[in-house]
């Protein structure tokens, strides 16, 4: 972590009254700087309350989202824009996540057929460069739904 990510959370936790050694997570969204920097505004803006990540590519011993963590999402540049707290997490077969986890992630015109063609892309790529795998339609998904605090 960064020392202008350490500040920021630093500052999170006196205005909130958390202990300073709170657990956090700092991260950002996609796989090129300008995916990151238009989800995180979309977080900024209140608009996207969920996300979704693919379940089978977490390594073993990495971090994986539970309800009541925080997290610091950073843009493009790995800057702190804002923290959000994880209220649901649960997995799904790929071609199960419903309209309204679609619609919470705000992305496009918030539909599930846009959902769809722009996370189908990218998981492809996704399990084609992290894992060498063939990504398939029925893969586990761990959906997260969170509130952004601040």
């Amino acid at each position: 972590m960064t020392d202008e990510i350490k500040q920021f959370w630093q500052a999170f936790c006196r205005k909130h009254n958390l202990a300073l050694d709170t657990p956090v997570e700092a991260w950002a969204f996609g796989d090129s700087q300008a995916m990151a920097d238009d989800l995180a505004q979309l977080v900024d803006q209140g608009i996207k309350t969920a996300t979704t990540s693919a379940f089978e590519l977490y390594q073993p011993g990495e971090h994986v989202p539970a309800v009541g963590e925080y997290n610091i999402i950073l843009d493009g540049c790995n800057h702190p824009v804002c923290v959000t707290k994880t209220e649901v997490v649960y997995i799904v077969p790929y071609n199960q996540v419903t309209p309204e986890h679609a619609y919470h992630e705000g992305e496009g015109d918030r539909s599930l057929t846009y959902w769809r063609q722009v996370h189908t892309e990218f998981f492809q790529r996704e399990f084609r460069e992290e894992a060498g795998k063939e990504f398939y339609e029925q893969a586990p998904m761990l959906c997260e739904v969170f509130k952004k605090i601040d």
